[in-house]
């Protein structure tokens, strides 16, 4: 293997680049040399570990071959890679979704037609859980207390006292969808054999949270995204209207996971 640059060879660097003995110029393009090859180190790591992911190694083994805990490596690598995959697909991944969560992607196009809105957001994603009642989502709600009426009343309520962070518009829906959302959202062009959800526009809040249940399929070993994992995505972000609403109905998050561990445990696909 080709040696890395030595200590030596980079402090040379550094004073050639800053050009000036002053000592605060040199730590300035030290610091900015530092963070370049750390992003690198980063992206190497990632591009091996990706491989690993594709081809069907463990994080276990991964973590055993960089000498550092799986929960190291969940941390390091699961988002970042969530993120690859989305933007290599231009989606959250969709065909990675088992049916009964794509049943859910579909049912959210209708509790946001239903709410008035002309987005769907964090909020629509939970309704929809409960449009699935054999989902792991649905049966851990349920199993933690918490009705799909429970949480219509506290996203009713918030959507009329709508104050703080949100991620659903409260205007009113409209005929036909803008292909400029204005707000960097990604909008789902329209296709007569598309899903029902491709026909809505989905706020930032909610791609977030579908991103954020690729990274918790894939920090669980999981090569499918389910209706868990959409519930467990919905937590990550504590400001989301979805997050809000079920730490107010009592529903939390260190809750939430230990109900779909316990679903989990010897359940095949759902």
């Amino acid at each position: 293997m080709t040696p890395p640059p030595t200590l030596q060879e980079l402090i040379d660097t550094v004073r050639r680049d800053a050009g000036t003995d002053d000592a605060i110029s040199q730590l300035a393009v030290a610091a900015a040399a530092a963070s370049d090859l750390e992003q690198t180190t980063d992206a190497l790591l990632g591009h091996f570990v990706d491989r690993c992911r594709r081809a069907g190694r463990s994080w276990s083994e991964i973590s055993a071959a960089l000498g550092v805990t799986k929960q190291a490596v969940h941390k390091r690598f699961a988002g970042p890679l969530a993120e690859r995959l989305t933007a290599a697909t231009g989606r959250p991944a969709f065909e990675r979704f088992t049916q009964r969560a794509q049943d859910v992607l579909s049912a959210t196009a209708d509790a946001a037609r239903a709410s008035g809105h002309r987005e769907i957001g964090t909020g629509h994603l939970l309704l929809a859980l409960y449009t699935g009642p054999e989902g792991i989502a649905a049966k851990a709600l349920l199993a933690m207390d918490v009705s799909r009426e429970h949480v219509e009343n506290a996203l009713r309520d918030a959507w009329a006292h709508a104050d703080g962070p949100r991620d659903e518009p409260v205007a009113p829906a409209t005929q036909g969808v803008s292909q400029d959302d204005g707000e960097g959202a990604t909008i789902d062009a329209p296709e007569e054999s598309g899903p029902a959800y491709a026909y809505r526009r989905m706020s930032p809040g909610a791609r977030t949270a579908l991103l954020n249940a690729v990274a918790v399929a894939l920090e669980l070993g999981h090569n499918y995204i389910g209706t868990e994992h959409i519930l467990l995505g919905l937590y990550r972000d504590p400001d989301s209207l979805a997050a809000r609403v079920l730490a107010e109905v009592g529903a939390e998050r260190s809750q939430a996971q230990v109900r779909v561990a316990e679903l989990l445990r010897g359940y095949i696909k759902p």
